[in-house]
């Protein structure tokens, strides 16, 4: 064991803003996140993006962060290069059935912040993520509160960052896993429900209730991009012979694999 301590890569962490609906709000968070020496963040449809109001809130420290914001038109777009994307949710219970603290999701962060590209999204002032959104993420955050639960962005925005910035541990020589982007789990799951839909594995009329599952069995799991590409090559293959069987239903054919 090495007597230095691994920190989360800092450089390596967006704050998205889903659908922010105060530019004050966006330049509080900025503020935040430059406190706690992140500076990377993309806003994903802002309702009145105003970068006046947004710097004076931010004020000149922060003026950095804000000058190099992304601004984003879908959610999932704006997600899909990133390799862990961890969701922010107040509400509990339903599909928010795994949630973690913030000291215990920044402490998980430390290693694989170190070759992946993480995303913290943080939802609408007056409503957070919805279900839909929560589909894009691999794990969820909730900040433990009182009687009141409702937090102020950029307050959310800073427990969250503070956590980050000051996670760590002792450093010690380990392989870290280069996970799966989101892109590439997001054209698995399209596939998956592709494919189990027509099998009539799951309900084609909601078939989000079992993909939801699915969706939590493989964040577990935590794939790499091969083990993506073969659940994908299974899929085709899946795909392929019940196409040749339907060809050869009526005709006694026999069916070869094309591998």
């Amino acid at each position: 064991m090495k007597s230095s301590t691994e920190r989360i890569c800092l450089d390596h962490i967006t704050i998205v803003l889903q659908r922010p609906r105060f530019p004050e709000n966006i330049g509080a968070a900025a503020r935040a996140m430059r406190n706690m020496g992140i500076r990377r963040m993309i806003v994903v449809e802002p309702e009145n993006y105003d970068i006046s109001r947004v710097l004076k809130m931010a004020t000149h420290v922060a003026a950095d962060v804000v000058q190099e914001i992304q601004i984003a038109h879908d959610l999932r777009g704006a997600l899909s290069p990133f390799h862990l994307v961890v969701g922010t949710t107040a509400r509990l219970g339903g599909e928010r059935e795994v949630v973690q603290s913030p000291s215990h999701i920044a402490f998980r962060l430390i290693s694989l912040s170190q070759e992946n590209t993480i995303a913290i999204v943080f939802g609408p002032e007056d409503r957070g993520l919805s279900n839909e959104d929560l589909r894009l993420c691999h794990e969820l955050v909730n900040i433990p509160t009182a009687e009141f639960s409702s937090l102020n962005l950029a307050q959310a925005v800073m427990v969250i960052c503070y956590e980050l910035f000051t996670a760590g541990r002792p450093l010690m020589e380990q392989n870290i896993p280069r996970l799966a982007t989101r892109h590439e789990l997001d054209g698995m799951y399209d596939q998956l429900r592709d494919i189990l839909v027509r099998i009539n594995y799951i309900n084609p009329e909601n078939p989000d209730y079992w993909m939801n599952k699915i969706r939590r069995f493989f964040t577990r799991l935590q794939l790499k991009a091969g083990e993506v590409s073969i659940i994908r090559g299974v899929c085709r293959q899946i795909d392929w012979y019940g196409k040749k069987r339907h060809e050869c239903r009526n005709d006694g054919c026999g069916i070869d694999s094309p591998n």
